[in-house]
């Protein structure tokens, strides 16, 4: 028979503790991820949204009318009032991101956009050709104007760089976790 000898249990409790450290800290470290993954993903998005610029218009921008007083006015023209309020960046402006939400044993982050025409712009859309718009004043001429696919692209970025991200992330938690900070 063996001799029974001493062991010192003060490392294995250690080792506990940081076990239940870690344990008890998962849920908000993978809360953490998330929110990191949804902004990196709502960063490249913004930066690939393409931004609309008011046309620019040919011809006179103002027209003097004459008024029955003997006075003249000065107006816009049709063409340029149409543009003369316009800002730019709108699709841009409204990317946003949901809450996070647990669902099963994964998280999840809506990254989208509330503006009416994002679908349009991401995937493409018909229209007549031939057709005059008094908008930009000019006639369409293509039937299909192809998509930007700016939420397309950036999700398989933001895929693709995601498992290393979270390798670092792990490793830095567990680190702090064991070094008991």
């Amino acid at each position: 028979m063996g001799k029974g000898g001493s062991f010192d249990f003060r490392e294995v409790r250690k080792l506990q503790k940081q076990i239940e450290a870690i344990e008890k800290g998962k849920e908000g470290f993978c809360r953490d991820c998330a929110k990191e993954l949804a902004a990196r993903l709502l960063a490249k998005v913004v930066r690939r949204t393409p931004v609309g610029r008011a046309p620019k218009i040919d011809g006179p921008k103002a027209v003097k009318v004459n008024g029955s007083s003997g006075k003249s006015h000065t107006f816009l023209s049709p063409q340029a009032a149409a543009w003369s309020g316009y800002v730019g960046g709108n699709l841009r402006r409204n990317w946003t991101t949901g809450e996070i939400q647990k669902k099963g044993g994964t998280f999840e982050v809506e990254v989208f956009n509330p503006t009416e025409y994002a679908s349009y712009v991401e995937y493409g859309h018909r229209q007549e050709p031939g057709r005059y718009v008094p908008a930009i004043g000019k006639k369409l001429k293509r039937a299909w104007v192809p998509g930007k696919f700016m939420m397309t692209i950036s999700e398989k970025e933001v895929k693709s760089l995601a498992p290393r991200l979270l390798e670092k992330w792990l490793e830095e938690y567990l680190r702090r976790c064991l070094d008991g900070e």
